[in-house]
């Protein structure tokens, strides 16, 4: 019950990452306000607020951060773990796919922040943000991806450097591959996916893919008074990836 008597707030919430985040927060003690773009969660529970919408939208954002103060009232933890992922060689990503994965992964981010950081409570927060081993390295047609996963490491950093002085921090994991429903459906859209996912595996020096479960160990680590002394700090959760 490390959570117990904290109030929450997770984006993307409604499966992969995000769902197991929430799934450990319960588990915890956490009250939970979440949010994600399916019209309702695999499994609800009572005591629980789902709110589906676009956090691309600073209207439905504004509107979170309200039904946060009147559910929760004051937000010691907010998880974002939203995204949006297009694949595409730089020259032929089209302008518009380019801004939805900027306005997805770092806009949407700044947003969030911006208007949940007023429900702080005065002895601060703890905000993680989901970001990526992109983030932090290239690879071949994932590039405005890495930019924005990138954008989101330098937002959390500088809110970071910014918020210390009210007690808030701000950190962020970031994942390698992980077995989520997105990851699955991209292996099996190709020729051969055992062999694509051997591939995948023999690139990551522990061997394998992460689980969501793996990830949400360390957003909750970051997220409770064991990391008191923690704030802008990139924790990789990726086999290895990122040591290269």
């Amino acid at each position: 019950m490390r959570l117990h008597n904290v109030n929450a707030v997770i984006t993307g919430a409604t499966s992969g990452i995000g769902q197991a985040v929430a799934s450990h927060f319960r588990r915890e003690g956490a009250k939970l306000l979440l949010t994600g773009r399916r019209s309702r969660l695999p499994e609800e529970h009572p005591d629980e607020v789902y709110l589906p919408g676009d956090l691309n939208d600073e209207t439905f954002v504004s509107e979170l951060a309200d039904r946060a103060a009147d559910h929760l009232g004051e937000v010691g933890v907010v998880v974002l773990c939203h995204g949006h992922q297009a694949s595409s060689p730089l020259q032929e990503m089209s302008c518009d796919d380019a801004r939805e994965v900027l306005h997805s992964n770092l806009l949407s981010a700044f947003l969030v922040m911006k208007h949940l950081k007023p429900l702080a409570p005065e002895s601060g927060a703890s905000m993680v943000c989901v970001s990526s081993r992109l983030g932090m390295v290239g690879m071949p047609n994932q590039t405005l991806y890495s930019a924005a996963k990138g954008g989101l490491i330098a937002l959390a950093r500088g809110a970071a450097v910014e918020w210390a002085d009210s007690g808030t921090r701000v950190n962020v994991v970031a994942p390698g591959l992980t077995v989520t429903p997105v990851i699955e459906a991209s292996f099996q859209r190709r020729p051969d996916p055992a062999a694509y996912r051997r591939t995948r595996e023999d690139s990551i020096p522990i061997g394998r893919l992460a689980t969501p479960e793996e990830i949400a160990d360390a957003v909750l680590f970051l997220a409770c008074p064991e990391s008191s002394y923690i704030t802008g700090a990139v924790l990789p959760v990726d086999g290895g990836y990122t040591a290269f």
